[in-house]
């Protein structure tokens, strides 16, 4: 890891450059996804969607699909790679199959902290890209996870940019300015395109 891990979240709307207001922020965070039903008394079996699994532990209610409906939290467990939950008012198997494929959500504001020089994917969305030469590169439109470290896709007019999200290519995350300052790898960009 670089030190610039990216948790995941939602994806948030982008402003163009020198446009209006930046984005607008989520007011959750996706936490995992339900996969299907486990047992005979309603439990179900998510996809963690977090680099916080303990949080589930913790969690007294969840947030449950795109209407955002929550569900008191009755019980939560890992087992093998997923977390296996118990939602109040769901206590069938077939209850538990109408919510196959939901997201589960966390307000913002029960977001884990993070370590210095680490951000949710939805600070660093819409973020304006620069050089250290203060050449404007675009927007950060949408993050590849590749296992070793991200990749910031950087958009400008049709044009796409793919920055590493490494400690020695990034060297500043400005939030409250909404801007990214890049120093670009040799090659990354043809001269011509620059």
């Amino acid at each position: 890891m670089t030190g610039r891990r990216m948790p995941r979240a939602e994806s948030v709307r982008r402003a163009p450059h020198g446009g209006g207001p930046r984005r607008e922020e989520p007011t959750h965070l996706v936490v995992g996804r339900i996969l299907a039903p486990w047992g005979v008394r309603g439990e179900v079996r998510a996809e963690i969607l977090t680099q916080f699994p303990e949080r589930f532990a913790v969690l007294q209610e969840i947030t449950v699909g795109e209407e955002h409906r929550v569900y008191r939290l009755q019980s939560a467990r890992l087992h093998k790679g997923n977390v296996v939950l118990k939602l109040e008012g769901v206590d069938s198997p077939e209850e538990a199959a109408g919510l196959r494929d939901e997201l589960l959500y966390v307000p913002v504001s029960e977001a884990m902290p993070l370590e210095e020089h680490e951000y949710y994917h939805h600070q660093i969305l819409g973020l304006d890209v620069y050089t250290t030469g203060g050449e404007y590169l675009g927007t950060v439109s949408e993050i590849l996870e590749t296992g070793s470290n991200d990749v910031y896709v950087v958009e400008q007019r049709g044009r796409e940019i793919l920055i590493p999200a490494l400690a020695d290519v990034v060297q500043e995350v400005d939030l409250e300015r909404q801007r990214l300052i890049v120093t670009l790898p040799p090659g990354l960009i043809d001269e011509e395109e620059a």
